[in-house]
């Protein structure tokens, strides 16, 4: 599995190279790949339906416990499955779409890096690997989302759904952080295997979680980012909300219930935001009119009811939550490449401007239909057996069904509205203008809706295949432990299908008055003014306020201020962490103090404090290098005499680069007031004294044996040399020493650069010093004349 994801990454990397030599086909030849993958996954349908989970692992950081380990059971191969099949038409799709776009290969470069982020995802066993492919399936969107950059919305859509997405990222990086510790390892085959619940950090843990798989899957109130990331691509936009990012969160909520489920905190929370979230979503689709948009809105309120299955915790809710995942997929996929083809072919985006295009798209109209009526929950489609089982689940369950069965017929309601919306509006009716000769796509384009779309009948006519090979094992995943629940097509008549029926009537008549209902609702346009999207630009534009005043108080560019923030803040910090010490025991040993050092010690204040008064810019660096050269004095002294040595050659070369650059300065002047002068020279004392009581306090209360001994030692018979010193630089720390020479020479080489290259000065030729010396003589005769 580990080659499984390297290889995504790897054809994401020559992507761009492999367009400029295929051209328009370079999509069919990437869709090879995810095709491939998709086959092998496939061959594993046997093995994980019999119970029998893939598990594989790499040595990664094997000092923290931390291994690259992947797995795959019945829940990571219904993912693994959605993303390299969905992922196949997807690139196939792109291909004609963007056909011609000037950075096609770049976007080949970001969805295969996305698909790769997720399946990664999907597929690790270990809480860190999940949270580094986390990290990079939000990177990967942003760069998607963004991909028109030079359009101002789309970046901002695009920072937006970024900044959502890394707080909650933050969050989840803390609490799987703790759910690790608790669990006693961050491999999630072994923390699955416990009873979490009762941790005495289950419940911060859980809340960290779930904001990041909130934030992640746009639950309320952070449903508005999702669907303003429509400005992406429309390829893009069908397989996010298909098969990859925003069900990552809901994927981490099923892998995690079973060790992190069935409490009351879980079942409380899950199922309230979640019917908030499906509420919310589907009643915002209901009143848009951009395609994409009602899609992206139809989304969320399936990401609402994913969450609210799974805060049930049922046998039921959990087939129910993979049933209903696997038709959503299907049909939205289908649903929003139509939506592309509707703009593609016909230029129409908003279903105000889109009618009786049916004689026109006769392909695009029936393969348009079949996935509405699955979006509708309509026999014999797939969609109608998640529907009946999600009724089926709510109705059972023990706490608040009463209330979350009433908000499921609502949310049902709405759902038929926006499927009637899908499925009749663009194709029937009296035909409009279009702004592009309105004709059926090429297969290319045509080909993935249409698998999606009659994989969405045969699953409903045929409920069986998906659940014996993979949706049975998919929910025992969910679950914990294996269910006995079953997909059909047909369970009697009984009160799921009565208010499956209900709904269907409901939706109708909704759809029949659909614009008096727009009217009706307008209201809630000059609310969202207060909603969850104006709390957040408000935040952003605080944040924006607060940089300017900080970088304008603190980061102004005078290195005066710098010094004296940063001084003051260790002279806080760490006198008040001595104050707060018990015992306060400094090693005030004067005895030994020989003459020269004693000198030396006098030497060092008078230079010091001849140093702050004098008033000459060259005896002040004078009096610097002598200060230099007196610790100097102190290391030979202490027999470190290669340290001494080089002290000496600093100085050295310090001061007459000074002296070099005295006559670009100024005269000395005062350029600090009085009082100026007197805060920094109170600041300079405090922060002498603090660090050198910390210097005695460490040196008179060392807990451990030093390591000086091993280094004297191993100097000879390991080392080679009886300068321990030396033997520590070149060979205990060599790689530290070699990085301190990388430093230096990219230090050189950028004082090379600054002293010698002029940024857009015109190079000095001969020809031009010949003319600046005529130009010379000229003015000579002039003067003379």
């Amino acid at each position: 599995m580990l080659n499984v994801v390297l290889s995504i990454f790897l054809l994401a990397c020559i992507a761009p190279h492999l367009y400029r030599l295929l051209g328009k086909h370079t999509g069919l030849v990437l869709a090879l790949l995810p095709a491939t993958l998709f086959i092998y996954f496939a061959s594993q349908l046997s093995a994980v339906s019999q119970g029998q989970p893939l598990l594989q692992s790499w040595p990664w950081f094997p000092g923290l416990g931390i291994q690259l380990s992947f797995m795959l059971d019945g829940l990571s191969l219904l993912f693994a499955l959605l993303i390299t099949g969905i992922g196949t038409f997807i690139l196939c799709y792109a291909g004609q779409y963007l056909q011609g776009h000037p950075a096609l290969g770049r976007f080949f470069l970001f969805l295969l890096s996305f698909m790769g982020a997720m399946l990664g995802l999907v597929l690790s066993d270990n809480l860190i690997t999940l949270f580094v492919f986390w990290e990079l399936t939000t990177v990967s969107s942003f760069m998607l989302i963004g991909f028109n950059h030079e359009d101002s919305e789309s970046r901002q859509k695009a920072h937006q759904g970024l900044m959502v997405t890394v707080l909650g990222g933050l969050a989840l990086m803390t609490g799987l952080i703790m759910l690790g510790m608790a669990a006693g390892s961050y491999q999630l085959s072994d923390v699955l295997q416990q009873d979490l619940t009762g941790h005495s950090l289950y419940l911060p843990m859980l809340i960290l979680i779930l904001l990041g798989a909130f934030t992640k899957s746009a639950q309320t109130p952070f449903h508005f980012w999702l669907p303003n990331a429509m400005a992406a691509p429309t390829p893009v936009s069908a397989y996010l909300h298909s098969a990859t990012m925003v069900k990552a969160g809901v994927y981490l909520l099923a892998r995690l219930q079973p060790s992190l489920g069935g409490s009351e905190v879980w079942l409380l929370t899950l199922s309230a935001v979640g019917a908030l979230t499906m509420l919310t979503g589907i009643f915002l689709a209901s009143r848009a009119t951009g395609i994409k948009k009602v899609l992206a809105y139809s989304t969320v309120m399936a990401l609402g009811t994913l969450t609210m299955l799974l805060g049930l915790g049922t046998e039921k809710a959990a087939l129910a939550a993979v049933t209903f995942l696997l038709a959503h997929a299907l049909y939205k996929g289908a649903l929003f490449m139509i939506a592309g083809i509707l703009d593609h072919e016909a230029g129409i985006k908003d279903f105000e401007k889109a009618s009786g295009l049916r004689k026109l798209m006769p392909r695009t109209t029936l393969v348009a239909v079949v996935a509405a009526l699955s979006l509708a929950g309509v026999i014999p489609l797939f969609g109608f057996v998640g529907k009946e089982l999600l009724l089926e689940a709510v109705l059972s369950g023990s706490q608040w069904q009463l209330g979350l069965t009433a908000a499921t017929v609502l949310a049902n309601i709405f759902v038929v509205l926006v499927a009637a919306l899908l499925a009749i509006k663009p194709w029937f009716g009296q035909a409009l203008p279009t702004p592009k000769p309105a004709h059926d796509p090429g297969w290319q384009m045509l080909a993935g809706p249409a698998v999606l779309a009659t994989l969405g009948l045969i699953f409903g006519l045929l409920p069986m295949l998906p659940d014996q090979y993979l949706l049975n094992a998919a929910a025992t995943a969910v679950y914990g432990q294996p269910i006995s629940g079953y997909l059909a097509l047909w369970h009697g008549i009984n009160l799921p299908l009565m208010l499956s029926l209900g709904s269907l009537v409901l939706g109708l008549l909704l759809f029949r008055f659909w614009q008096p209902w727009r009217k009706l609702t307008a209201v809630v346009e000059t609310l969202s003014k207060a909603g969850p999207e104006a709390g957040y630009n408000k935040l952003m534009a605080a944040l924006v306020s607060f940089a300017a005043w900080q970088t304008r108080v603190l980061q102004n560019g005078y290195l005066r201020n710098y010094l004296l923030t940063t001084m003051a803040t260790v002279v806080l910090l760490v006198g008040w962490a001595m104050l707060r010490l018990e015992h306060f025991e400094l090693n005030w040993q004067f005895s030994d103090v020989r003459v020269q050092e004693a000198v030396i010690f006098l030497v060092l204040l008078t230079t010091i404090i001849s140093a702050v008064v004098l008033n000459s810019f060259l005896g002040v660096v004078a009096l610097l290098g002598a200060l230099g050269f007196a610790v100097a004095l102190i290391y030979v002294f202490f027999s470190a005499v290669d340290v001494g040595i080089t002290q000496v050659l600093v100085e050295t070369i310090t001061v007459l680069l000074l002296v070099l650059v005295l006559y670009r300065l100024p005269e000395f002047r005062r350029l600090s007031s009085t009082a100026h002068r007197a805060r920094d020279a109170l600041i300079a004392i405090a922060s002498g004294t603090v660090i050198t009581l910390l210097i005695l306090l460490v040196t008179a209360s060392r807990s451990m044996e030093g390591i000086a001994w091993y280094f004297l030692e191993k100097s000879v018979p390991e080392g080679y040399g009886r300068n321990v010193v030396n033997v520590i630089l070149v060979d205990f720390r060599a790689l530290d020493t070699l990085g301190e020479i990388f430093v230096l020479a990219l230090v050189a080489i950028g004082v090379y650069a600054m002293v010698h290259l002029r940024t857009g000065a015109k190079p000095v030729t001969n020809a031009d010093k010949r003319l600046t010396a005529e130009q010379k003589r000229q003015q000579s005769v002039k003067g003379e004349l």
